[in-house]
């Protein structure tokens, strides 16, 4: 889920970001631990962080609490970068785990050892059954050809696989405008493309590729919900909150869409429109990693409505 600021009445909150005080009570950081991360150049510090710095603190706790130790983590994000020249964030782009002490990174379903570059293959009998009979794909299979449906599916599901392996982005973004020249109605493909466009900040290319899709299907809450991040990311609060809301009307349960309202709404000084919004979301959403920063977020705000 994409989350932009989050500011509430609370001074620490603020409409530049998360504060550092906010970002150590949510992840149960100390400034003792996050001072280290700092000297040994993990993360960058900072006094006002946005989401992509969650993103990184999260993994740097997930790796410490698998028994990581800094530099194995420093090491590992040097490698990542090297080896894949299209990761600027290895941290936040990537998903990163330790497997019988030493850092994996998980893509397209293989682990990859990050310092050798080694794949990490654990097929059972069936999965090597599998690939001994899978069908080599004859040259001419290689580019289907353009201007039809099927063709637009093969470009897509590419450009998903190159996305899953850490390709760099220019070879994805190729891909999705090959499925959109084959099908120009090719949502799935628009939406991606736009995706890949807000993550390299080209967000008018984005909001374009985003309301493409819109044209093609007015239904399609994804694009809705992206439309909304992209309006937060550029400070248009009311015309991200337009979305988001259109995102739930299509999709009930669209858990990442209260979310992103809970945090518009603290920023906004509207607490219990917030608290509605954390509620839903946790209904939603009660185990993952983010259901425990909504859930402090959520005490945090009943506690300032009971003091008041």
């Amino acid at each position: 889920m994409i989350v932009q600021e989050a500011a509430t009445a609370v001074p620490e909150i603020r409409a530049a970001g998360y504060t550092r005080d906010v970002v150590k009570r949510m992840l149960g950081l100390s400034e003792r631990q996050l001072q280290s991360w700092e000297k040994q150049d993990l993360v960058t510090a900072l006094e006002h962080y946005e989401f992509s710095d969650l993103l990184a603190l999260k993994t740097l706790v997930r790796l410490r609490d698998l028994g990581a130790r800094p530099v194995r983590i420093r090491q590992a994000i040097d490698a990542l970068r090297l080896r894949l020249t299209d990761v600027e964030h290895p941290l936040v782009e990537l998903r990163m785990t330790v497997e019988d002490g030493k850092i994996t990174v998980h893509v397209s379903g293989t682990r990859m050892e990050p310092l050798t570059g080694q794949l990490l293959l654990d097929f059972d009998a069936r999965e090597i059954e599998k690939l001994r009979s899978f069908p080599v794909a004859k040259p001419a299979e290689a580019a289907p050809p353009a201007g039809d449906e099927q063709a637009s599916e093969v470009w897509f599901q590419k450009g998903l696989t190159l996305e899953e392996t850490g390709a760099p982005a220019g070879e994805a973004i190729a891909a999705y405008k090959k499925a959109i020249e084959a099908n120009p109605n090719a949502c799935g493909a628009l939406v991606n493309l736009g995706t890949i466009y807000f993550r390299l900040k080209r967000l008018k290319e984005a909001a374009e590729c985003y309301s493409r899709a819109l044209q093609s299907d007015p239904d399609y809450a994804l694009a809705h919900f992206n439309l909304g991040n992209l309006y937060d990311e550029q400070g248009q609060v009311e015309v991200a909150r337009g979305y988001y809301l259109t995102a739930i009307r299509l999709n009930s349960r669209y858990a990442d869409a209260y979310f992103n309202l809970a945090l518009l709404c603290e920023r906004n000084n509207e607490i219990l429109q917030a608290i509605g919004y954390w509620q839903q979301y946790l209904k939603l959403d009660a185990t993952s990693e983010w259901a425990r920063a909504a859930r402090k977020q959520l005490d945090r705000l009943k506690s300032s409505v009971r003091q008041k």
